[in-house]
């Protein structure tokens, strides 16, 4: 197969009315259409076999992936999904591997309205490279700048629980097999918290997505902001796989291995945003209408630096690393 009939056949398209495309896959361009009084919102990621996933991950948990992480870069920044590009390259033409890595990039394209525009595939390693559009109204995109002493540090969803799998599947702890697979669903299929983005906006004076790790993330607001913080590791180690600590297994576990996966982990891809106190009433209502669940973390301080306590509010001294791209 070629690789115009590949295109074709997997990844292409016809453009739906009134969805800020003008157009679609065929031409060296596409076009989009933001509607009148928005700004664009454009992110790129790339997933490198053997460095950001698995050789033998599900196709299908693959392609949502690959859209995922860039679709919560446009939560981050409270962007409604436009449109997207896929360059994919490929080590050979498996017909059944691209049937499931398109139906799960197509099927997660097509609950956030965001459509397929364009691209390119070749020859080579496994590697997939996306750009993602997005518009929001100018002037109302939430950024890493805003951050202001007093400020709440919050967060979405959980955290933690790509890299407990990670480590579980890498053989460093042992995990129930219930617990196993719940994590690993958060580190292969996570969700991008788009709604959620789009409710903070006017809310939150700070927005980021967590991708690397929170403690490493958070440090992008605090240098971006000119502030400081302070997180309550303990609250924050709460998040991790929710469902199944509850029920007794939080034992299972060591509180450093804990701390390490939520506060340095990594592959969570859920937001991280501050709001000043005044309007906690109104992240309430916002994480309510996105059906999202959100935690109070800490607060933002004017002195500079990122300072960890216990539930107590005594000072912690542990370094936890978030991941690094160019790391060993």
């Amino acid at each position: 197969m070629g690789e115009f009939d590949l295109i074709a056949r997997y990844f292409t398209r016809p453009v739906r009315p009134g969805s800020g495309v003008a157009l679609g896959v065929g031409d060296d361009c596409a076009l989009l259409a933001p509607a009148p009084g928005m700004q664009l919102a454009v992110s790129c990621d790339m997933l490198v076999e053997g460095r950001h996933f698995f050789a033998d991950v599900d196709p299908a948990h693959l392609g949502h992936k690959a859209l995922a992480v860039n679709l919560s870069d446009l939560a981050a920044c409270g962007a409604r999904p436009l449109a997207f590009t896929l360059a994919l390259a490929l080590p050979r033409v498996d017909e059944p591997w691209l049937q499931a890595f398109a139906g799960g990039l197509l099927r997660l394209a097509d609950e956030h309205g965001c459509a397929l525009v364009g691209g390119d595939t070749t020859a080579g390693p496994l590697n997939i490279c996306i750009t993602v559009f997005g518009e929001v109204p100018a002037g109302q995109a939430l950024l890493r700048s805003g951050a202001r002493a007093g400020d709440d540090i919050w967060v979405s969803g959980t955290l933690g629980d790509a890299r407990l799998a990670l480590e579980a599947l890498q053989g460093r702890v042992q995990v129930p097999a219930g617990m196993l697979a719940a994590a690993r669903a958060r580190l292969e299929t996570p969700t991008p918290r788009v709604a959620l983005g789009l409710q903070l906006r006017g809310i939150a004076t700070s927005a980021l997505d967590v991708s690397d790790g929170l403690l490493g993330d958070l440090g992008h607001i605090l240098r971006a902001s000119g502030v400081g913080a302070e997180i309550d590791a303990d609250e924050v180690s709460k998040l991790i796989a929710a469902s199944a600590l509850s029920t007794g297994d939080r034992g299972h576990f060591d509180t450093e291995l804990l701390r390490q996966c939520t506060l340095a982990g990594g592959d969570d891809y859920e937001l991280a945003f501050t709001a000043p106190p005044a309007r906690r009433e109104a992240v309430a209502r916002a994480a309510a209408s996105a059906a999202t669940p959100v935690a109070r973390i800490g607060r933002i301080s004017a002195e500079p630096g990122l300072r960890l306590v216990d539930a107590q509010g005594r000072a912690l001294a542990g370094r936890y690393a978030s991941f690094d791209h160019f790391g060993g």
